[in-house]
C-alpha cells in the first residue's frame, strides 16, 4: 500500500513548491489536494465533519494550479484531485487542464472527481443540486472522449459538442486514472458505471469493506481502492490495506512551512516504523 499526502493548500500555508518537493523528498508517493471554487457567506449545507465549517475551505488554491507547480519541481509522486468538483467546471476546460499536468509530469495525473455537498457552492455555478449526479455522469463521459478521440464529440442532456480537436492529450494511455468519491449506493453504481476506482473519506473499516466488495461485485473484478484524509494511526492502515486499499493519504493539516515540514517528518518516521 503506498502512502500520500491529502491537503488543503491554501494562502496562509506552505507553498506548492515547497509542499511538493518536501513531499517527494521523504518518500511519499502522492500530492492529493482538495478543491472548493467559493464558500458562499450564506449557508445552509452541513459540513459533513460535523460543526463549523473549518478555516481551510474559505483558503483553497485552485487545484490544477497548485498540481502544475508540483508537477514542475517534482519527478515521481502522483498528483491527485481529491476531490475535483467537476459538477462545477466546465468539462472542455477541465479535460484541457488535466491533460496539460499529465503531459507537464509526464503522465503523473490522478482524477479523482465528486458530485459535492456544499450546495450553495455548486448552485452559484448554475448546477441544480437534483440533477448533479447526471450532470457528472455526462462531465465524465465528455472528459474521456476529449482525452481520447480526435476529434471529439458529445451529446447529452448536459453536455453538448459537436466534433472539437482538443489538444494535448494527455500521455496516459488511454487516460489518466478516474476515482469517484462518495459513499453511497449512487456512487457504487457510478464507479461500476465508468469502470473507475472509488477515493474514499477515511470511513470506518466495515463501511468502507462493504463498499469495496459491492463495487467488485458489481464490476466483476477488482476495483482501484485509494483514501484521502486518512488518520495517523497504523492499525487503520493495517485495516484499510487488507480491506485491498492500494493508496491513502495522510490528512496533513493547512498550516505554515515550518510547521508542515516538522509535521511531514513525523509522518515518514511513523510511515518507515509500520513499513518495518
Amino acid at each position: 500500500m503506498k502512502f500520500g499526502i491529502a491537503t488543503f493548500v491554501t494562502d496562509d500555508g506552505i507553498d506548492p513548491v515547497s509542499l511538493a518537493t518536501a513531499i517527494e523528498d521523504r518518500g511519499f508517493d502522492a500530492l492529493v489536494v482538495a478543491e472548493h471554487t467559493h464558500i458562499p457567506a450564506s449557508r445552509e449545507s452541513a459540513y459533513p465533519g460535523g460543526g463549523d465549517l473549518p478555516d481551510m475551505y474559505y483558503k483553497t488554491l485552485d487545484p490544477f494550479v497548485t498540481l502544475a507547480a508540483a508537477a514542475a519541481v517534482t519527478s515521481r509522486i502522483d498528483l491527485f484531485t481529491g476531490i475535483a468538483l467537476l459538477i462545477q467546471r466546465d468539462p472542455i476546460v477541465t479535460a484541457k487542464e488535466a491533460a496539460s499536468i499529465d503531459l507537464i509530469s509526464n503522465g503523473r495525473f490522478v482524477f479523482g472527481v465528486g458530485a459535492g455537498w456544499n450546495i450553495e457552492e455548486l448552485r452559484d455555478h448554475g448546477t441544480d443540486p437534483k440533477t448533479r449526479g447526471a450532470l457528472l455522469d455526462e462531465r465524465i463521459e465528455a472528459i474521456k472522449a476529449l482525452w481520447t478521440d480526435e476529434p471529439a464529440e458529445y451529446h447529452g442532456k448536459f453536455v453538448d459538442f459537436d466534433a472539437s480537436y482538443s489538444r494535448p492529450k494527455p500521455v496516459q494511455k488511454p487516460h489518466p486514472p478516474i476515482f469517484i468519491g462518495g459513499n453511497s449506493d449512487a456512487t457504487v453504481k457510478r464507479v461500476i458505471r465508468h469502470g473507475a476506482g472509488w477515493i474514499s473519506n477515511p470511513f470506518p473499516v466495515d463501511v468502507l469493506a462493504s463498499r469495496a466488495q459491492q463495487m467488485r461485485d458489481g464490476s466483476g473484478h477488482d476495483v482501484p481502492l485509494a483514501m484521502f484524509g486518512t488518520p495517523l494511526d497504523p492499525d487503520y492502515w493495517r485495516a484499510v490495506d487488507d480491506i485491498g486499499f492500494g493508496q491513502v493519504a495522510l490528512m496533513l493539516p493547512s498550516v505554515p512551512k515550518d510547521e508542515t515540514l516538522r509535521l511531514l517528518d513525523e509522518y515518514a518516521a511513523k510511515v518507515a516504523d509500520y513499513r518495518g
